[in-house]
C-alpha cells in the first residue's frame, strides 16, 4: 500500500472515469483498497482502457454527463463518497476549435456543477479538480510557470481550462474556506501519454495507429516542446494531494503543478524519435505548408511547490517515460493479453521505482 494507506476502505468518487487518465486513476484506486465510483460519459470506442480493462465490472459506473448538474447532484447524494476527483472534461485542443461551445460548456458548467455536488455533500472531505498546464497564460517563456501565474489561453480548450481554475479558485474563496467544509484543490499536469490513450489528434496515439496501417505519421509541429509525463506520474500527484487534503485540511488547498524535471521537456520530434528507438516500426514524415492552428509552442511547469509541500517529485526520466508507454501500447495491440492485470503490473513498477528513490507517497 503507499499514501498512508488513506484510500483504503474508502468511497471516492471519480467524474471522467471512462477517459484515459480517469480510468487509469480508477484502477490505481481500486490497486489501493478504495470503493471507486464513477460518472462519465459512455467511452468512445473499444480501444479506450475503461473498456480494454473491463472497468465497468470493477468499479460502480454510472453513465451521465457532467453538464447535467442535477443528476450528478443526486449520484453524489446517493454514493456519498469520501473523496471527488473531477476528471471529466472536453481534452483536446483541436475539437476545441471544432467545438468551442461544447468546449465551453462542459470545462466550465462541468467544474461549477461538480463543486455544486460537493457543496452539497457533507460527506466529501477532499476534492480535486484536475486540469493542465495550458490553464496558464503561455508568454512562451524558458522558465517553468508556478501556481500563482496569470491564467489564460488563447484557443479555446486553454481559456476554458483557464476559466475552470478560476471557477476552482472562487468556490474555495467562496464556500470552502471556513472549517468544517470539504478541503479543495486543483492538479495541474504537462502533456500525459501512456497505454490506453487513443483520442484523436494526439501524438502517440497517432504514431501507433500508423503503425498499425503500415503508414508514416505526419507530424504538425515537430519542435514543439512538451512537459511529456507518464500518465502515472500526474495521477501519483493527484493522489497525495487528496490524501493529505482529506488526513491535514486546508494548508494543501489551491493550485498544484506536476510535471517533469525542468530540465525533462523534449519536443514531438524527440518524442518519437525515442519511441523508434524501442519500437522501430513505423516513422513519421514533416509536410510542408500545413496551416496551424494556434497551439502553444514552448510550455514549462515549476513543480517546486510540490516538491517542497507535497515531498512529490516524477519518478521517471524521459527513457523510462517513453519505454513505459510503448510496453503499455504494444500490449493494447496483441493479442490475447489482460489487460487490465498489465495496467496493475506497471503501477506496482512504477511504485518500485519509487520506493527506490525514496518518495514520500510510496513508503
Amino acid at each position: 500500500m503507499s499514501f498512508q494507506n488513506i484510500y483504503q476502505g474508502k468511497k471516492v468518487l471519480v467524474t471522467g472515469h471512462t477517459g484515459f487518465k480517469g480510468s487509469w486513476l480508477s484502477i490505481w484506486l481500486k490497486e489501493l483498497g478504495a470503493d471507486v465510483y464513477g460518472y462519465a460519459l459512455a467511452p468512445y470506442s473499444p480501444m479506450d482502457n475503461f473498456v480494454t480493462t473491463n472497468l465497468t465490472n470493477k468499479v460502480h459506473h454510472q453513465e451521465g454527463d457532467v453538464r447535467d448538474g442535477e443528476k450528478l447532484k443526486r449520484y453524489f447524494h446517493e454514493v456519498q463518497p469520501d473523496f471527488a476527483f473531477h476528471l471529466a472534461a472536453q481534452p483536446l485542443v483541436l475539437l476545441s476549435y471544432q467545438d468551442p461551445v461544447g468546449t465551453f460548456d462542459t470545462n466550465l458548467m462541468g467544474t461549477i456543477n461538480f463543486f455544486e455536488a460537493v457543496r452539497a455533500t457533507p460527506s466529501v472531505k477532499a476534492a480535486v479538480n484536475v486540469t493542465t498546464d495550458k490553464c496558464y497564460d503561455n508568454r512562451e517563456w524558458v522558465w517553468g510557470y508556478r501556481e500563482n501565474d496569470p491564467m489564460g489561453g488563447k484557443d479555446p480548450y486553454s481559456a476554458s481550462k483557464g476559466c475552470s481554475e478560476l471557477i476552482t479558485n472562487s468556490y474555495l474563496e467562496s464556500f470552502f474556506k471556513n472549517d468544517g467544509t470539504c478541503n479543495i484543490a486543483s492538479g495541474r499536469a504537462g502533456n500525459v501519454i501512456g497505454g490506453g490513450d487513443w483520442a484523436a489528434d494526439r501524438i502517440v496515439p497517432d504514431y501507433f495507429r500508423a503503425v498499425k496501417e503500415n503508414q508514416k505519421l505526419e507530424i504538425r509541429n515537430p519542435y514543439a516542446t512538451r512537459p511529456w509525463q507518464h500518465v502515472l506520474e500526474p495521477l501519483s500527484g493527484y493522489l497525495i494531494l487528496g490524501a493529505e487534503l482529506f488526513s491535514k485540511g486546508k494548508s494543501f488547498s489551491g493550485g498544484w503543478n506536476f510535471g517533469p524535471e525542468d530540465t525533462s521537456n523534449y519536443s514531438v520530434k524527440d518524442l518519437i524519435d525515442e519511441t523508434l528507438l524501442i519500437e522501430s516500426k513505423g516513422g513519421y514524415i514533416i509536410p510542408e505548408g500545413t496551416p496551424k492552428l494556434h497551439e502553444a509552442v514552448l510550455l514549462k511547469l515549476d513543480i517546486s511547490k510540490a516538491a517542497n509541500y507535497l515531498k512529490w517529485k516524477p519518478v521517471l526520466n524521459f527513457k523510462e517515460t517513453v519505454k513505459f508507454t510503448v510496453d503499455g501500447y504494444l500490449i493494447d495491440i496483441a493479442e490475447g493479453e489482460d489487460i487490465f492485470e498489465s495496467r496493475l503490473q506497471q503501477i506496482k513498477q512504477y511504485t518500485k521505482k519509487a520506493q527506490e528513490k525514496a518518495i514520500n507517497w510510496s513508503l
